[in-house]
């Protein structure tokens, strides 16, 4: 199965930028299928985990407010050109997908 997880990670200036789009549905559970009148089931992402060489450098708790494949942007000091960048995330229903980026 392919990752649900794009990443870019690089070096500016002594500082690593990290982009990453998540292909996940989001689902709030307030909304209806239009087709059967039902309310389609929550489903979104709760934890996301990025970590570096092991050691972590950012935690979100996500929830249903957050819109269809969030994307994710930040920054952060400390790391070096070639070290291990992984990106993870759970949802409310027991999925997961988690990906390694060499910082370039």
């Amino acid at each position: 199965m392919a990752s649900t997880i794009r990443p870019r990670a690089w070096m500016k200036d002594g500082v690593t930028n990290v982009k990453a789009l998540i292909s996940h549905p989001m689902e709030t559970g307030l909304r209806k299928d239009k087709a059967s009148g039902q309310i389609i089931p929550a489903h979104f992402i709760q934890d996301l985990i990025v970590t570096h060489n092991g050691e972590q450098v950012l935690h979100g708790y996500l929830g249903p407010a957050v819109s269809k494949n969030p994307f994710l942007n930040f920054k952060f000091k400390g790391a070096n050109k070639g070290d291990a960048l992984t990106i993870s995330w759970n949802d409310n229903k027991g999925k997961s997908d988690s990906l390694e980026v060499k910082i370039n």
